[in-house]
């Protein structure tokens, strides 16, 4: 019996190709390559997860070699760059380098949890969706361990974009997404931001396009190691961007 190449193809697991940026994440990046680990094989998906640091001065990519002696290199990929080029870029810079069907983003210092992924993984097989993101402000979803401070900042930076932008995403500063792959390609070919912006504008840009998204609720849970990296400047690039998104779609 002769095997077509459609069925071979329809018979093959997606591989999902996780993104995480780095900088100085010493002390996060093992746990969270070792969680992630855990959720694709205990649901026997199909992976691999690509470090993008920029120069880390801590030794994160000292760490990342030793998880690539552990678990391979064809499952854990180090693609550094020379020096802190804005997160944005850091994703185009991954993307490069993905080889799966489908692209997860999300942070490296284990505010996100694996354990949301099958959830995405199961919301875009059941709706057939390009984009699933995580988002807080859903029945079940939330945030722990910040202080007031932080968290009206959070929702005034998403209600002033909701008003400005009404997207239908509840979450535009969420940075946990689960894409089609040739569905990010062609958003991140658009985008300008830098930053924390650049969260609101692939969503912003996504839904202009016609891409369909779903939302999983999520729990953030603020960083235990590091110190964070979002600040004044981040706030003032934040504020820019959305006001060129307000202008340019």
């Amino acid at each position: 019996m002769v095997t077509t190449r459609s069925a071979v193809k329809a018979a093959r697991r997606p591989r999902y190709s996780v993104l995480l940026p780095t900088y100085n994440e010493r002390e996060n990046i093992a746990l969270i390559v070792w969680l992630l680990v855990e959720t694709f094989e205990k649901h026997e998906l199909d992976w691999e997860i690509v470090v993008i640091d920029d120069n880390s001065p801590d030794g994160t990519q000292d760490v990342v070699c030793q998880l690539q002696q552990q678990f391979g290199e064809d499952r854990i990929l180090l693609r550094p760059r020379a020096g802190k080029l804005g997160l944005g870029t850091a994703y185009v810079h991954g993307l490069k380098h993905a080889t799966g069907d489908f692209v997860i983003i999300m942070d490296a210092d284990l505010s996100h949890h694996p354990k949301y992924i099958p959830a995405m993984v199961e919301k875009q097989a059941a709706t057939g969706c390009d984009i699933v993101t995580g988002t807080r402000y859903r029945q079940g979803g939330g945030v722990f361990g910040w202080n007031f401070k932080r968290k009206l900042t959070s929702r005034g930076a998403n209600l002033l974009a909701q008003t400005l932008l009404q997207p239908g995403v509840s979450d535009l500063t969420g940075s946990f997404r689960l894409f089609r792959k040739p569905c990010l390609e062609k958003v991140m070919a658009l985008c300008t931001s830098k930053g924390y912006a650049f969260q609101m504008e692939i969503a912003v840009r996504a839904k202009r396009l016609g891409y369909t998204i779903e939302e999983v609720p999520i729990v953030f849970v603020d960083r235990i190691y590091g110190a964070s990296k979002l600040g004044g400047a981040e706030i003032v690039m934040y504020l820019k961007g959305l006001a060129n998104l307000f202008l340019t779609t």
